[in-house]
């Protein structure tokens, strides 16, 4: 059944390049627009998990990915208005640069790609603090390189003086003639702080203490939202689609896949957690740093990417969780580990300084050094051995994040990497499945029905 004609007001924050203070505008933009009685949305453009830790704490309602290269077009829409229901407005952080994707010859996986899907006009986040009239030029390409896009506004932030706003607003004006929608101030207060992998994840609160307070009083004064809130309903409505993702009424609920949610394990798709939901999952959290055995009538596992290597210490040290996974691995029960997931559910991990062992399911020992080349990268792929998540011989897409490596991983590999190099990745044994590799379950249907399928039914009432 096709769905058509969805008018859902929504507005793209995009930037001319990463780490010109699009999640910091997005956030205080969220913020602000709840504290006026707006019930918004958020989005991330992209495969990133940090970012929508603080659209998360900014809305009051989870952000979700959204990802042109690893959905299809139509999983995308599905998934976007799935989202926005019961909010009165979206509002979409894109990934860095306006044009950056996948690659260079094609809008797949940008910021621009998604806007031109969703029918959204853009608003770019303008650094400002290195330059004044050269504003005018840096606008003005991004303005013109694609007619189609619905370029329609533009936000200063990091200006150093009320004289050096006027420079930039002018020659923005003069050469796009695009509305200057606010601005931001240089301060260093409103700096999220960040490590090794981006920011630090909103959920480490300790980072935040007062930084919110100070964001939405600064949007609220200097930002004109009302504006913002205008251009968002001038979008015309969504292109239509057929719903495949979620079932039309969700499953009764049939087993419980306990996941880990704590400081080190913070890495998650919430429309991941929605399928599972869908297809008859209870999620349960549990936190592998403090509990000591995994929720009542769990009947599956999922662990997903965070930081391990800065709790190292503290997961090796609880022994009875370790002891409790392997019984849940011996009593056949699924355990799908991702990137964090992988390291911990593997024999140790080195953090850079001593070796802590870990749950010791899947063999080998993740390093981490911070000096090793990042790999961060889309990665397609098919499975080389049936497992319980993917078919064998299914070819995916999906994304590594990570700054370790895993030595001496075994011969029982997951998956065949085909792109950008080919290699095997992964771990499949019986009931577990770990890897670096993060997955989207939009990106094929059958993903979340075979995870609850594999699980422990809970016991009859």
């Amino acid at each position: 059944m096709k769905i058509e004609g969805l008018k859902i007001p929504r507005v793209v924050i995009a930037g001319p390049s990463s780490g010109v203070g699009k999640t910091t505008l997005v956030a205080g933009l969220a913020a602000a627009l709840v504290r006026r009685g707006v019930k918004v949305q958020t989005f991330k453009a992209g495969p990133d998990y940090i970012d929508p830790s603080y659209l998360t704490l900014a809305s009051g309602r989870p952000c979700r990915n959204l990802d042109t290269w690893m959905l299809t077009p139509e999983a995308v829409l599905e998934l976007f208005a799935r989202g926005c229901e019961g909010a009165d407005l979206a509002l979409i952080e894109g990934v860095m640069g306006l044009f950056d994707g996948h690659g260079g010859g094609d809008d797949a996986g940008s910021t621009a790609g998604l806007a031109k899907l969703l029918r959204a006009p853009v608003v770019l986040a303008l650094n400002a603090g290195k330059m004044a009239a050269s504003a005018g030029a840096l606008v003005h390409g991004f303005h013109t390189y694609d007619p189609e896009l619905p370029l329609a506004g533009v936000l200063i932030n990091n200006t150093g003086s009320p004289q050096h706003l006027r420079w930039v607003t002018q020659a923005v004006r003069a050469r796009t003639g695009l509305r200057v929608l606010g601005f931001l101030n240089r301060n260093p207060e409103l700096t999220l702080p960040e490590r090794h992998l981006g920011l630090i994840p909103a959920a480490e609160r300790g980072a935040l203490e007062g930084f919110m307070e100070r964001l939405t009083a600064q949007v609220a004064e200097t930002v004109n939202t009302w504006g913002l809130q205008g251009l968002a309903r001038e979008a015309p409505p969504l292109p239509s689609y057929e719903p495949r993702l979620f079932p039309q009424e969700a499953a009764p609920t049939r087993a419980v896949i306990a996941v880990a949610q704590d400081e080190a394990f913070t890495f998650y798709y919430q429309d991941n957690l929605d399928l599972l939901e869908a297809h008859g999952a209870r999620i349960v959290p549990f936190s592998p740093l403090r509990d000591r055995d995994l929720p009542a009538d769990t009947g599956g596992v999922y662990i997903g990417g965070g930081f391990p290597e800065l709790y190292a210490p503290a997961l090796s040290a609880n022994t009875a969780m370790r002891w409790a996974l392997r019984r849940a691995h011996g009593d056949g029960l699924p355990l799908y580990g991702e990137c964090g997931g992988l390291m911990y559910l593997c024999q140790g991990l080195h953090d850079g300084e001593k070796l802590h062992s870990m749950v010791g399911l899947a063999p080998g020992v993740a390093r981490f050094d911070a000096s090793r080349r990042l790999k961060l990268a889309y990665v397609e792929m098919e499975a080389i051995k049936e497992n319980f998540l993917v078919p064998l011989g299914l070819r995916l897409r999906g994304h590594e994040f990570h700054w370790s490596d895993l030595e001496s991983p075994g011969p029982e590999r997951a998956y065949q990497l085909l792109s950008p190099v080919r290699r095997r990745e992964g771990f499949s044994r019986g009931h577990l499945l770990a890897s670096y590799v993060h997955l989207h379950f939009g990106t094929h249907p059958q993903l979340a029905q075979r995870f609850v399928a594999a699980c422990r039914p809970l016991p009859a009432a």
